[in-house]
């Protein structure tokens, strides 16, 4: 296994936050003990770096699907994770994906509004109806970065969270992200899908101020001929 400092792209750290880049294929959290997770390996990166003995803390503040790359946000103290959970609840932050889908879209800017609900069974979500007894609504705004003849690069603001919801919500309109067979892409891609949480923007739990983290698309887009002509 490698060293943890070798596993984790970390964009900034104090002492009430660690926000990093995550990797893709690697789940946030809730997996076997034997498995990795980038909750387990951020734990062991901290309880190296600053020497603690014992259980480390650390809260999942904002999680992302094991095949999504990006911004990731943990507490480091229980009263960061939980101000920042509330700000999260609240809608107090602002969330920006890169997402690169099969596909022309045909407007250059749109909101997308949708009722989703899970599928257990299959693990995944569906588009339904408002009156639907478990229908969540999902928002959200998007614009095209960049298009290709076959691709788009789109840049996506989050107003709610929901599961799978960008995933979903492009497939509902006919442009799945690339690689996510779970979805409706045929293309394949090389690592996860291609959908990068790039920034999250969030007031400091106790200093109070605006801070926004920013990460890097994975080294692997570029190599990739359809997707290098959009980044």
């Amino acid at each position: 296994m490698k060293h943890p400092s070798k596993q984790l792209d970390v964009l900034y750290e104090d002492n009430h936050l660690l926000v990093v880049n995550k990797q893709a294929m690697l789940p946030t959290m809730g997996v076997a003990d034997d498995q990795p997770s980038l909750i387990k390996i951020a734990k062991e990166y901290i309880r190296e770096k600053y020497n603690k003995p014992g259980n480390v803390y650390l809260g999942v503040v904002s999680r992302l699907d094991a095949p999504v790359t990006g911004v990731t946000l943990l507490a480091r103290t229980s009263k960061a994770a939980s101000r920042l959970s509330a700000a999260f609840r609240d809608r107090k932050t602002r969330k920006i994906y890169w997402a690169v889908v099969n596909g022309v879209l045909p407007e250059e800017t749109d909101t997308l509004e949708h009722y989703l609900r899970k599928d257990d069974r299959h693990r995944k979500m569906h588009v339904t109806h408002a009156d639907c007894p478990d229908a969540q609504l999902a928002r959200l705004s998007y614009r095209a970065l960049k298009k290709s003849a076959e691709s788009s690069l789109v840049e996506i603001q989050l107003e709610t969270g929901r599961k799978h919801q960008i995933r979903v919500q492009l497939a509902k309109l006919g442009f799945p992200i690339i690689g996510d067979r779970k979805y409706g892409s045929e293309r394949p891609f090389s690592q996860g899908i291609a959908l990068h949480a790039r920034e999250l923007g969030v007031d400091h739990p106790t200093l109070g101020q605006s801070m926004t983290f920013t990460a890097p698309v994975p080294k692997y887009w570029k190599t990739d001929p359809e997707l290098a002509s959009l980044i």
